[in-house]
């Protein structure tokens, strides 16, 4: 039976079932991997939004991603050229159907020509939606060059409003910049500006209403983000982790919040009203809520691996075949072979749980 058509959002994975790839078996009892078309999954999901990490560097060093001192990065050997990317996503979006396009870090703007990139998948036919998730410094300046080279959304970071406390999370006095890059998105025509914000037990919770005041103040919109154990030093723990649940609760003490009518469409964020509508706020419950049944996301690292999961152990290495010389076809088939082995559900909350080894800098959010 079909989960995804039962509304099941996730179930408990056995740790003797693998993700398909190149090599690796179906899921047991599963039909073969399907030729031609687009990319769809044992379970009936598509994917048709591909998120991109242009680097695993960043300039922040926040706690709940990595540590003060930073990581060892990728070297630059093992990172897709421009030329390579650009390939790729033309598989995808001329042959696997991918309609959406999220390009994300590490920290996306320090990817050297990225401004180009997006002008040169904006050139591609069909055209895809293409949106940036950015800590947004270094932003400000160039937004109007983000928006003449096609980008049309872009999601900001901001998980303080406090300079001491934005320090404390980030390790870094960059607070004024973030906001600048807000501020110049809305003035470069982007709509809507999103703002992205983690919430840590005793360091920021807190300001849960603070943030959603400001942003309805400035007409951006707010999502709040589960802590998810994506940190490098694997550190996260659930009782730690300010939930969903913990969001609403902080909230309600401040305005009245309903759940919006409107269809979810596979977003991750459950929406709901502020105090009547129309402006909403977003909280994003990868944790206490999984949304895993209506997934329809791809991922494709810095490095050329395609990941059908934030939380995949496994990985199909579409780099080496690029760089092989694979035709366009055979990349799309082996993009489609990892995608029919995608496994049902995250399994956060199953015991057997782990930690894929990759941080969330080095995979994209």
């Amino acid at each position: 039976m079909n989960p995804v058509a039962l509304g099941i959002p996730t179930v408990a994975i056995p740790r003797t079932v693998r993700q398909a790839g190149p090599g690796l078996p179906a899921p047991c009892g599963a039909a073969p991997a399907p030729t031609g078309g687009g990319l769809v999954d044992s379970y009936g999901r598509q994917a048709r939004d591909l998120r991109i990490s242009l680097t695993d560097r960043c300039n922040l060093r926040c706690t709940y991603c990595m540590p003060a001192e930073g990581l060892d990065w990728m070297p630059g050997d093992d990172l897709l050229s421009d030329d390579e990317l650009v390939a790729l996503i033309e598989v995808a979006v001329r042959r696997l159907g991918i309609q959406e396009i999220r390009f994300t870090g590490g920290e996306p703007l320090l990817r050297k020509g990225i401004v180009d990139l997006i002008r040169r998948v904006g050139e591609l036919s069909p055209r895809p939606e293409m949106s940036l998730t950015t800590n947004g410094i270094g932003f400000a300046p160039r937004a109007a060059d983000f928006v003449a080279a096609g980008l049309d959304r872009i999601n900001i970071s901001l998980d303080s409003l406090d300079p001491d406390t934005f320090l404390r999370l980030t390790r870094r006095p960059r607070l004024a910049d973030v906001l600048k890059s807000l501020s110049a998105a809305v003035d470069a025509g982007l709509a809507p500006v999103k703002i992205n914000a983690v919430l840590m037990r005793g360091v920021n919770d807190h300001e849960a209403p603070d943030l959603l005041r400001f942003s309805l103040d400035h007409g951006y919109q707010l999502r709040f983000i589960e802590q998810m154990p994506l940190d490098a030093g694997h550190s996260w723990t659930r009782d730690r982790m300010v939930t969903a649940a913990d969001i609403e609760r902080i909230l309600a003490e401040q305005f009245t919040l309903t759940p919006n009518a409107g269809a979810r469409l596979g977003a991750p964020a459950e929406l709901f009203d502020v105090d009547g509508g129309p402006a909403t706020v977003g909280i994003i419950a990868s944790v206490t809520r999984p949304f895993c049944g209506d997934c329809d996301r791809t991922r494709l690292t810095a490095d050329g691996q395609v990941r059908t999961c934030l939380f995949s152990r496994n990985e199909t290495d579409l780099r080496a075949l690029l760089r092989r010389g694979a035709g366009d076809e055979q990349i799309a088939d082996a993009w489609r072979t990892a995608t029919w082995g995608k496994l049902p559900g995250h399994a956060i909350n199953d015991p057997s749980f782990l930690q894929p080894d990759r941080p969330m800098s080095a995979i994209g959010g």
